[in-house]
């Protein structure tokens, strides 16, 4: 089990990628897998060999322009987690805020 975040853009003079964007967040949500899209990434998560085509189907979907295109990826590649950790991780988080649970006391 992996969690991805990538971000891919066509590497253009215009103002706007939002239309390339767009359609790489398309074929992400089109894979079925969990998902989100935040201003800066896309996260997606799942195994290596399943998430690997869907980034490079993504990334292919914003070079067909015929641009130059960025693609920057990141993996937390998590060996026998269980699904679910794109929202769980985050709960995790948010319980210790909540709770006021910090490992380092503030100085």
């Amino acid at each position: 089990m992996a969690l991805f975040a990538f971000s891919v853009a066509p590497m253009t003079g215009s103002e706007s990628v939002s239309a390339a964007v767009a359609e790489a967040v398309r074929i992400v949500r089109e894979s079925g897998l969990p998902n989100r899209t935040t201003s800066m990434f896309t996260e997606i998560e799942g195994e290596w060999d399943e998430v690997m085509p869907v980034i490079k189907a993504a990334t292919d979907a914003v070079a067909a322009g015929g641009h130059r295109t960025s693609l920057v990826v990141k993996a937390d590649i998590r060996p026998g987690a269980a699904p679910g950790q794109i929202d769980s991780k985050i709960s995790r988080v948010e319980e210790k805020l909540a709770t006021g649970d910090e490992p380092h006391a503030r100085q």
